[in-house]
C-alpha cells in the first residue's frame, strides 16, 4: 500500500532510523553497510543549513529537476529515466520537538507514457568511506527499497543515488499501480539541479501542504 506522508503523521524519529537505514544500505555500493553510520547533531544540522539554504526553522522545502535532452540521452543509451523531480521536505514534530524529514520522487519513463511517484521518510547517514560525507537516507515502507540524497559542493544540485524504489503510477488504484524503479547501467545515480519549490508542487497531494509550500 502507498505510504501517505502528511503533516503531523510522521513516523517517530526512534522507529524511522533503522527501517531507513536498512533500505538506504541497499541504495548504497555493494559492501558499504559497515561504513554507513547515524549521523551526530552538529553535522545534521550542517547540512539542513546547506540543503535548505539556511535554518530550516518549523518547516521547510528544497525542490530539485532534471529534464534530460536529447544530446544527454544519446550518451546514455540504457538510461530509463527522461525527467525527475525530487521535492525534500522536513517538518518539527510538536510531540517530540524534533526535525523530520521526507522525500517525494516523481519521474517520466523514456519509453513509456505516465507519470511515477515515489514517497517515504528520511533520516541523516555519514558515509565513513567518503571523508564523512553526510547524505539523507529515504526509504519507502514496507520494504519498497530506497534512495541516497547527496549534496553537490556548490550545493545547487541534488545526486539521488538509488538501487531499487517501490513507484506508483499517478492515477492509478495502488494494487495496480505499483511497480519498482530499478538501477540499470545508466539509472543508479542523478544529478538533479534546485529550483524553485514551485516546480515540485505536482508531487504535493495533501491540500494543507500544498498551501504551506506556495506561500514559502
Amino acid at each position: 500500500m502507498r505510504a501517505v506522508h502528511a503533516p503531523g503523521a510522521t513516523m517517530k524519529a526512534a522507529l524511522i532510523l533503522p527501517l531507513v537505514l536498512a533500505a538506504f544500505v541497499g541504495a548504497a555500493r555493494a559492501g558499504d553497510g559497515d561504513d554507513i553510520r547515524e549521523a551526530g547533531k552538529t553535522e545534521a544540522d550542517s547540512f539542513d543549513a546547506r540543503m535548505y539554504a539556511g535554518a530550516p526553522g518549523s518547516k521547510a522545502y528544497a525542490c530539485f529537476v532534471r529534464r534530460y535532452d536529447a544530446e544527454h540521452l544519446a550518451r546514455h543509451p540504457k538510461q530509463k529515466v527522461a525527467a525527475m523531480k525530487l521535492l525534500v521536505s522536513a517538518e518539527l514534530d510538536r510531540e517530540d520537538k524534533q526535525l523530520h524529514h521526507s522525500f517525494r520522487l516523481g519521474f517520466r519513463y523514456r519509453h513509456r507514457s505516465g507519470d511515477f511517484d515515489s514517497s517515504g521518510s528520511c533520516s541523516h547517514v555519514v558515509f565513513t568511506k567518503d571523508g564523512n560525507e553526510v547524505r539523507l537516507g529515504c526509504g519507502v515502507d514496507c520494504e519498497g527499497g530506497g534512495i541516497g540524497v547527496a549534496l553537490s559542493k556548490d550545493d545547487k544540485s541534488a545526486i539521488v543515488r538509488l538501487e531499487r524504489v517501490r513507484v506508483w503510477q499517478n492515477n492509478k488504484p495502488d494494487d495496480e499501480a505499483e511497480q519498482s524503479l530499478v538501477a540499470g547501467a545508466d539509472d543508479g545515480i542523478f544529478r538533479l539541479d534546485r529550483t524553485g519549490i514551485g516546480e515540485c508542487a505536482s508531487l504535493v497531494t495533501d491540500r494543507e501542504e500544498l498551501a504551506a509550500l506556495r506561500h514559502k
